[in-house]
Order: structure tokens, then C-alpha cells, then sequence
């Protein structure tokens, strides 16, 4: 075997198990695992302890990680449900995201902080849909009114976001019209994939080979689904544009022409698994490996960016929801704009491509990951306690269509 040690992930497989086992014991934290991830990653990683390093073995599965990060989060994607009076007032919302980040950008950059308000504005755009889908279910809200708009907001800032970001700061050396040509081309070829897998779907016979391997040891889905990840991954590089776009399609992809799932019951719980259960921790404790926290506390103004980052977030992801309350009600809106302003694996990517082609400093990358993790331990709690206090007098004055499938009346507490 090649000289290579895996010390470094022994430990960071300890803190992948430790961290959901921590909050399976004191359930009362309320803490997602992983911010105690990201956190353990810092106590031990260089601007720590210095016990940890993201050295090889680490660093590829890290890639790994976010790659399948990104999958997981297009799969959460459902593009049925995404139409209508939902996508436009999805639309007009992040419409309002770009304009409020750009202008908070401009106001970082104008203090000197920051080189490239757009990146900035792009980074605090998205919403962390695998966050706040179970926020929702556990509030008895998912199907919802109210839930189905606050779905639909992360859905399209999730998408829109990563679109951006390939497409502005790509890692290649073509302009932006030559990667928007690019991005073009590569939506063509995305949709024919989906067309030919959507055929091919409808074929008996495959059907059947299908069915008499997914649940052996070949776990034939899980190969093809990983399969069409790391060729969409590839193509996209291929393209001039960013792995993570291609990742998150090959989600989206997948979550499209799996429509009937009746057949494969487990087939994404088995993604997950090895998304969630292998890759995804290693990715979140190399970024705490990574950030450069000691950078952070040698200077007040720079520990002073993190509130501010914070408080960027909620104007810029909470305050388009003020367009739902004619639709939704004020509290229920209130709830959203919480929800909607919960924002972490998309600023950790970002982060890293934004440092990673000299647009961010190190400083600034920290400071945006903490206000993440602020996000994700403040805002959806005080989103929680909104929607289950839910006054009956506080009523919408319109009301959405429910998509097929969901009802609007949705009791309020799941338990």
C-alpha cells in the first residue's frame, strides 16, 4: 500500500459518531449535529488543539463530502410541487434576496472588508433546505400553506444560488458569457439525460433487472444514482463550471425521474446513509479543520463581522418574506423569513470556492461560516415556537392552491 496514514480520519470518524451521539443523550440542546461537527473540527484542527490535520486521505473524502452534500440537497428538490402562484412569488423573493445582498455587499465593501460585494450577496442568498424540511415537519407544517411557501423560497434560493455561483465564480478562466453559453449547453445535455432515463424508465425488462438487483449486494440504484453524480460532476468541470453545480442537478435529476417509489422503498434512505452516514460529517469536520478562527479573535473588527454577517443574512433571506403575508398571514410569515434566513452547508461551499480563488480572505470566510452556525442554533427554534403557537387571528387574506398531494390543513404540532 502507498505511505499514507489515516490517523487523522480516525478522529475525524470519532467526531462524525460523537457529535449525533452527543445530542441523542441531551436531546435538550437543540443543537443540529452538525455544528457541533464544524465546532469539533475548530477544537481540534490547527487553529485549536492542533491534534488534526486535512491532510489526503481527509481532504478527498471532504471533496466527497460536499459533493454528496450537494446531491442530497437537489434530491430534496420537488420540482412537481414548484409551479404556479408558488414559483413566481418564490421568484419575486429572490428577485429581492440578489437586490438586498448586493446592497449590503456594497455597504461591507465600502468599509473595507470585503473585495467583491457580489460574492457576498451570492453566499447569503441560499437557504439550507435540508434544515428547514424537518423544522417544518416537525411543526406539522410541511404540506401547509405556509410550508409549502417556505419550501418553495429555499428550493428556488438553493438553486439560484448555486447557479450563480458556477456561473460568476467559476474556478475556470472563461468570461461570464462564455461560461453562460457553456451553462446553456450543459442544461441542454442535462435535459436530455433526463429524457433518455426517463425512457429507458419505462422499459419492462430494465424495470425488472432493476428490481431483481436493487436490494443485493450490487444495490443497483445506488450505483446508477452514484454513477450519474460523478458524471454530472464531470461534466460540469468539463464546462468551465463548478463540481457543486453539477452535483446538486444530478440531485435534482434524480429526485424528477424518481417519481414512483413504491418499487425501491429504501433506495434513498440507502443514499442518504452514505451521504449522512460517511461522507457528509467528514466534509463538515474538515471545514472546522480549515477555518482560521485564530485569525478570527486576533482582531476585534474582525470578530465584530460575524454579528454583522448574521444580521446580513436575516435582512437579506428574512425580509422578502414579508411578500408572503398577504398569502400566508404576518406570524406564519414571520416564521419563514426565520427559516429562510437558516443558512450553512451553501456558505461552508461557497466559502471554500470563494477563498480558494483568492475573492475571500480567510478572515472573511470564518466570520461567514460563524454566522451559519449562529443561523442554524438561533433561527429555527424562535421559527418552531412561532408556528406552534399559530393564533387563529391572525388569518391570510389569499390563499395558495395546494399542490397535488398536500392538504392546507395541516394540524399544527406533529406530536
Amino acid at each position: 500500500m502507498p505511505d499514507v496514514s489515516f490517523d487523522n480520519l480516525l478522529i475525524v470518524a470519532v467526531i462524525a459518531v460523537a457529535a449525533p451521539m452527543l445530542i441523542g443523550f441531551r436531546p435538550s440542546l437543540r443543537i443540529p449535529a452538525v455544528v457541533l461537527e464544524i465546532v469539533a473540527g475548530v477544537v481540534v484542527g490547527p487553529s485549536g488543539l492542533g491534534w488534526v490535520e486535512a491532510d489526503l486521505p481527509v481532504s478527498i473524502l471532504a471533496v466527497l463530502g460536499l459533493a454528496f452534500l450537494l446531491f442530497l440537497a437537489g434530491l430534496e428538490i420537488d420540482l412537481h410541487r414548484l409551479r404556479g402562484r408558488l414559483l413566481s412569488i418564490a421568484l419575486l423573493g429572490f428577485a429581492f434576496t440578489l437586490a438586498l445582498g448586493v446592497g449590503a455587499g456594497g455597504g461591507f465593501a465600502a468599509a473595507g472588508w470585503i473585495s467583491d460585494p457580489l460574492l457576498l450577496a451570492i453566499t447569503l442568498s441560499a437557504t439550507s433546505l435540508g434544515l428547514v424540511v424537518p423544522v417544518l415537519k416537525d411543526a406539522g407544517q410541511a404540506n401547509s400553506d405556509s410550508g409549502q411557501v417556505t419550501i418553495a423560497g429555499a428550493t428556488v434560493a438553493d438553486f439560484g444560488a448555486v447557479i450563480l455561483l458556477s456561473l460568476l465564480f467559476s474556478s475556470s478562466n472563461g468570461s461570464t458569457g462564455e461560461r453562460l453559453a457553456l451553462l446553456i449547453v450543459f442544461g441542454a445535455l442535462i435535459a436530455a439525460s433526463v429524457a433518455v432515463i426517463t425512457q429507458s424508465g419505462r422499459s419492462m425488462r430494465l424495470g425488472d433487472v432493476l428490481s431483481a438487483l436493487q436490494d443485493t449486494t450490487a444495490e443497483i440504484r445506488v450505483r446508477l444514482a452514484v454513477v450519474l453524480l460523478v458524471g454530472f460532476v464531470v461534466l460540469a468541470e468539463r464546462f468551465g463550471l463548478e463540481s457543486i453545480l453539477g452535483a446538486f442537478l444530478a440531485g435534482a435529476v434524480v429526485g424528477l425521474v424518481d417519481r414512483d417509489s413504491t418499487s425501491h422503498p429504501h433506495f434513498r434512505v440507502k443514499l442518504e446513509a452514505i451521504g449522512y452516514g460517511f461522507l457528509v460529517p467528514v466534509f463538515f469536520v474538515t471545514s472546522g479543520l480549515r477555518l482560521d478562527l485564530t485569525g478570527l479573535l486576533d482582531s476585534p473588527s474582525a470578530i465584530a463581522r460575524v454579528p454583522l454577517f448574521l444580521l446580513a443574512l436575516l435582512l437579506i433571506r428574512g425580509l422578502p418574506a414579508l411578500l408572503y403575508v398577504s398569502t400566508i398571514g404576518r406570524r406564519p410569515a414571520l416564521a419563514a423569513a426565520l427559516l429562510q434566513a437558516t443558512s450553512l452547508p451553501f456558505i461552508v461551499a461557497a466559502t471554500q470556492i470563494g477563498m480558494d480563488l483568492g475573492e475571500l480572505s480567510a478572515v472573511n470566510g470564518t466570520a461567514l461560516v460563524m454566522a451559519g452556525l449562529l443561523s442554524v442554533l438561533i433561527f429555527p427554534p424562535i421559527a418552531l415556537g412561532i408556528m406552534r403557537e399559530a393564533p387563529a387571528a391572525d388569518e391570510p387574506t389569499d390563499q395558495i392552491t395546494p399542490a397535488a398531494g398536500t392538504s392546507s390543513s395541516a394540524p399544527q404540532e406533529s406530536r
